[in-house]
């Protein structure tokens, strides 16, 4: 098996190469080729000189050739916009998942791992991907905390910011999810939007328009991966923002935005993960399901190709990537059909890395694996206990694929003068304990949409300070699926009649496995076995609509190791209306 990257060839032997003069490292012969560029196919041969495409036409000779008759060359794909952290696995064991599904690029933002370990989390990601066969390129965290209504395990300053974009796999700042702290010119926010060499700066702003929305763009904001509807995407396209059309665990929005794409905007369009699950990226893939997705409901094929490739590239201003042409990178993937795309061959930096849908290449292990990150005050159940001094609350509505929240009031059901869970109305106790600096903050509240009947489901992957969250049915088992997971130095949790069902540990900073991604499946599958024993329905991601819940840059009710938050407002709110 391949386990180290070659060394590229000179520029000279590559342009004489191009030339016919010299023969080629790798020939793939008689494809059927596809032009990012113009969005149609060419029959030729394609010629590769070290790491690059040198050639495309006829008659090039190889030390190594490929007959690709019949078969369909595309770039190797790219995901504009995705959080390797919610994977759950390490660095090295997602690039293989990652090949096999034929991506050779993404653009990473790792806040989540900055907002628990801060520098030394940034330091981990770049270390651990330095030396894959994926280009893996990083945005600096720019809401690290995102808001002032959590609490994060470290901070991340202008300064800090500006430190990091001095790596060039830096290529600008994270999504801004502090969209109010924009509009409002919030100095610290404006800041590090005024960072020198004016850095790309990827966006954050579900439901933004209007005049906020211009605010927003005026401090040079240049895309969205949050639009969840048509209109929403429409105008912050018109507006000048690149439009990334996202499938991710949680998130669905991908057909519900393709209607937007035509011949007259589609180089402003890109695909993207953001978070998807382990399970999904196996079952049913990563860019390439997007792609496949699109096709099957009838859109055509060499828009989506660019949108998965060229665009992406050209958005992240990495003009050696996502086309197949002369001078860039000899990323390919190579398809039997257009309608399957799984791909039959993989070549990275002209490396065969997949053939016949398996993978060649191995890694070595994850190393320097950063484990102290649970810092939780003792609990009892006690620490569960909400007081009932209204009479009514407010309630927390989670909706099935989706990553917005509605609220409503309830009457509390009450028992010796505590308000509890309600299970015959699907109102259920969150818990968010912090997690980092021992500081004992606990922010209860209550959820609809999780169905559970008995027992609990915790997490430390908690959307974006990454605290202990917790929703069950009573106090005595979400206390046992906290101490479990402080045990297991983090990770997923289901609990029921005081025991542990099942659980998955991620001990790289309470987000990540370092073991391979069939063990993490088959822990997964444990946990949603579990899940639904206890009343998850069959439809619903729990976990990732879980990690989700206490993220409050995302409209309408979260809840934090603060408390309640109020997006809209963007405050702290009582629990109780009255």
């Amino acid at each position: 098996m391949m386990t180290k990257v070659l060394p590229d060839v000179t520029l000279a032997e590559k342009i004489a190469v191009g030339a016919g003069k010299h023969i080629a490292d790798l020939v793939f012969k008689g494809g059927q080729i596809f032009n990012a560029f113009t969005g149609s196919w060419e029959k030729a041969d394609l010629a590769i000189s070290g790491k690059t495409i040198v050639g495309i036409g006829a008659g090039y000779r190889g030390i190594q050739e490929y007959d690709v008759s019949g078969s369909y060359l595309t770039p190797g794909f790219l995901d504009a916009h995705m959080h390797i952290e919610s994977t759950m696995l390490a660095p090295r064991e997602l690039a293989k998942v990652l090949l096999l599904n034929g991506v050779t690029g993404i653009f990473a933002d790792p806040h989540e791992i900055a907002n628990v370990l801060g520098l030394d989390g940034m330091q981990f990601m770049l270390h651990e991907t330095e030396d894959l066969p994926l280009d893996v390129y990083f945005l600096a965290p720019s809401c690290v905390p995102a808001t002032d209504m959590e609490t994060s395990g470290a901070c991340l300053t202008a300064a800090d910011l500006q430190t990091l974009l001095a790596n060039p796999r830096l290529v600008g700042i994270g999504e801004m999810m502090n969209y109010p702290g924009v509009v409002s010119g919030v100095p610290e926010v404006l800041e590090k939007l005024s960072l020198p060499e004016k850095p790309l700066v990827d966006g954050h702003a579900p439901e933004l328009a209007g005049k906020a929305l211009n605010a927003y763009l005026t401090a040079g904001i240049s895309s969205e991966h949050e639009a969840t509807t048509l209109a929403e995407a429409q105008e912050k396209l018109a507006r000048g923002m690149y439009i990334f059309l996202r499938e991710g665990s949680s998130a669905h929005n991908l057909l519900d935005l393709l209607p937007l794409v035509n011949d007259k905007n589609c180089r402003r369009c890109c695909l993207a993960t953001d978070d998807r699950h382990l399970d999904d990226l196996i079952s049913e893939g990563s860019i390439n399901y997007l792609v496949e997705a699109g096709v099957i409901h009838g859109y055509p094929v060499e828009q989506l190709l660019t949108m998965a490739t060229l665009n992406t590239a050209e958005h992240f201003r990495r003009y050696d990537l996502g086309a197949l042409a002369p001078g860039y990178k000899a990323d390919i993937n190579i398809f039997k059909d257009l309608t399957t795309f799984e791909p039959e061959m993989v070549c990275k930096d002209g490396q065969i890395l997949v053939k016949d849908r398996q993978l060649l290449w191995e890694s070595a292990p994850v190393s320097d694996i950063p484990t102290d990150s649970m810092h939780v005050q003792p609990l009892t159940a006690a620490s569960f206990k909400i007081p009932a001094t209204g009479k009514r609350m407010q309630v927390i509505v989670s909706q099935e694929d989706k990553l917005v929240t509605e609220r409503r009031t309830a009457v509390p059901k009450i028992e010796d003068g505590c308000a509890v869970s309600d299970t015959t109305r699907d109102i259920l106790k969150l818990a968010v304990c912090e997690r980092h600096h021992a500081t004992g903050n606990i922010g209860l509240g209550f959820v609809q949409g999780f169905k559970l009947q008995r027992g609990a489901l915790a997490s430390t992957v908690a959307h974006d300070n990454h605290n202990l969250i917790i929703v069950g049915t009573n106090d005595e088992d979400m206390l046992v699926a906290a101490n479990a997971l402080v045990d297991a130095g983090g990770g997923l949790v289901v609990v029921e009649g005081g025991k542990v069902r099942a659980l998955l540990p991620l001990p790289v900073a309470g987000l990540m496995s370092a073991c391979p991604s069939d063990e993490v499946l088959s822990q997964l599958k444990e946990l949603q076995y579990w899940s639904r024993e206890i009343g998850v329905p069959e439809s619903l991601n729990a976990f990732m609509q879980l990690s989700f819940l206490a993220l409050p840059v995302i409209p309408h009710l979260k809840l934090t190791d603060r408390g309640l938050v109020d997006v809209d407002t963007f405050a702290i709110s009582s629990l109780w209306t009255e």
